[in-house]
């Protein structure tokens, strides 16, 4: 596999490019602008000879095209993750995810590769009224402009499927938890605690429950559709068979650095617009296929802490 990474200084996408990069018959480019991304976790690609870094930007048309050549398969993972702030700054999830992926999609056609893996979301769901949702669950109204720009991308990756015969992995995540994991709720929750050890201040009631997929499962997951999956447009949910609510999760990161804070609540279902309440996806489907996730909830998230506990620098630099 020659493989084009979008967002490969990214968590999922530096994890995958390890991945991949395993392989000396793979040839694996990282492509990144390092806005949100690291070069530090990068350190264990530096040097090997089947693995390109490129700082370049999904915005740039003639660096992507430039970049993508001699590719066979793109995953394209580069996006802007920040759901709780979308409507402080709307046009970012349209550039940075629908017109990137336009971008990524037109590079393609150019450059003749016809594979591409997307990572999408659980949230194009909104608050769905089917628990757990499957993947042909009817999409109610959107709840926030993140998943509205990965909709859109879905819909664009399955025209440029049927149009010019591409094929299409389309994947719409819980959250995924684990190493190089760097923003969302166990990050924050870290930082807070650590800032002050005796007062957590929690946004919502706490009682939002959530599914999270460990990083290894998740590419797993990833890998065994790519394998495995034989139709034009394949879209998979990916998740576990469990869920956790907020204040659990509390527990768990709490118990492992032996505190406890005196937790204080925002108030309200939501702790922000498009915080959907119930997150619980049906992953009948890739389970089908033979996947099975590996690690639980709880033990994603202690590995997690552990990671960024052992790895100061990122909070520190966020």
């Amino acid at each position: 596999m020659r493989a084009f990474i979008t967002g490969g200084a990214g968590f999922i996408g530096s994890n995958l490019a390890d991945r991949l990069a395993a392989d000396p018959a793979s040839q694996v480019t990282v492509f990144d602008n390092f806005s949100t991304g690291f070069e530090e976790i990068l350190t264990d690609l530096n040097g090997k000879e089947n693995v390109r870094i490129i700082r370049g930007d999904l915005l740039d048309e003639n660096a992507l095209d430039k970049a993508m050549k001699e590719h066979d398969f793109v995953f394209h993972l580069a996006a802007n993750a920040d759901v709780r702030f979308g409507l402080e700054h709307p046009r970012r999830d349209l550039e940075q995810n629908t017109i990137a992926t336009f971008h990524v999609l037109e590079a393609m056609r150019k450059n003749g590769i016809k594979n591409i893996a997307f990572s999408s979301t659980g949230s194009v769901y909104g608050e769905a009224q089917k628990i757990p949702t499957p993947e042909d669950c009817p999409f109610p109204v959107q709840t926030s402009l993140y998943a509205s720009s990965k909709l859109a991308g879905e819909a664009l990756i399955s025209s440029y499927c049927e149009g010019y015969g591409f094929t299409g992995y389309i994947f719409r995540f819980v959250s995924v938890l684990g190493e190089r994991y760097t923003h969302g709720h166990v990050f924050d929750f870290y930082k807070k605690l650590m800032e002050n050890p005796n007062e957590l201040f929690v946004l919502g009631n706490g009682k939002q429950r959530k599914s999270y997929l460990y990083i290894e499962d998740c590419l797993d997951a990833i890998l065994t559709v790519i394998q495995k999956a034989a139709d034009r447009v394949n879209i998979y949910n990916l998740g576990t068979d469990e869920y956790c609510d907020v204040n659990q999760s509390i527990g768990w990161i709490c118990e492992y650095l032996e505190l406890k804070p005196k937790l204080l609540y925002s108030g309200g279902e939501r702790g922000w617009i498009g915080d959907n309440p119930f997150i619980f996806l049906d992953c009948e489907k890739v389970k089908n296929l033979g996947w099975k996730a590996a690690c639980t909830i709880h033990e994603a998230v202690i590995k997690t802490v552990q990671y960024i506990e052992n790895n100061k620098w990122i909070y520190e630099r966020r």
